[in-house]
């Protein structure tokens, strides 16, 4: 599915997986995403009206301050939790149900709907919100691991693996 044309009038509203798309871009392609060109991209012109993005705190030692600090700088306002972990040592960190109802809260406000995220546990967010809601939903994912339901369901899909600018490649330094 491609890209539609954009309305230059569209109120838009963006939620992204954080983590899903962090270590898509990370185990795919080596690189990071630069999130001031993700959101330039799937704004595409039109009117932003907030963006939204979902993470979890794991361990402070990791520098994850200063990634949620660039996330915020490039705009995106935060939804935070801390990661659980369970008596046996499994661990969960699961935003699906707060990504959705947020979207949910918001279609009102909003004409499109972009979800940054190949997870099929959305499906029935996307269908809801078009059929149930009337928006436009574009879904923004890595093609090699989204979900091929998902990419169906939405008005139209946006494959960050051939966005130009979105992913950067990191190398590692060799020792000499």
């Amino acid at each position: 599915m491609s890209v539609m044309q954009a309305n230059k009038e569209q109120r838009v509203g963006v939620f992204i997986d954080i983590q899903n798309l962090y270590h898509s871009a990370k185990n795919l392609y080596g690189g990071r995403v630069n999130f001031d060109n993700l959101l330039k991209r799937l704004v595409n012109g039109r009117r932003l009206v907030r963006a939204l993005g979902y993470v979890v705190k794991s361990d402070p030692a990791t520098g994850e301050g200063a990634f949620f600090d660039a996330l915020n700088k490039a705009g995106i306002e935060l939804r935070i939790k801390d990661i659980q972990v369970f008596p046996d040592g499994t661990k969960k960190a699961d935003w699906d149900v707060g990504l959705a109802v947020d979207a949910i809260r918001m279609a009102g406000l909003i004409d499109v709907v972009v979800i940054v995220s190949g997870d099929g546990d959305f499906i029935p967010l996307v269908e809801y919100l078009k059929w149930g809601l009337g928006r436009t939903v574009e879904v923004a994912a890595f093609d090699r691991t989204a979900s091929s339901k998902l990419e169906e369901a939405a008005d139209s899909f946006i494959d960050l693996g051939k966005a130009q600018g979105v992913v950067f490649k990191v190398f590692k330094k060799t020792k000499k």
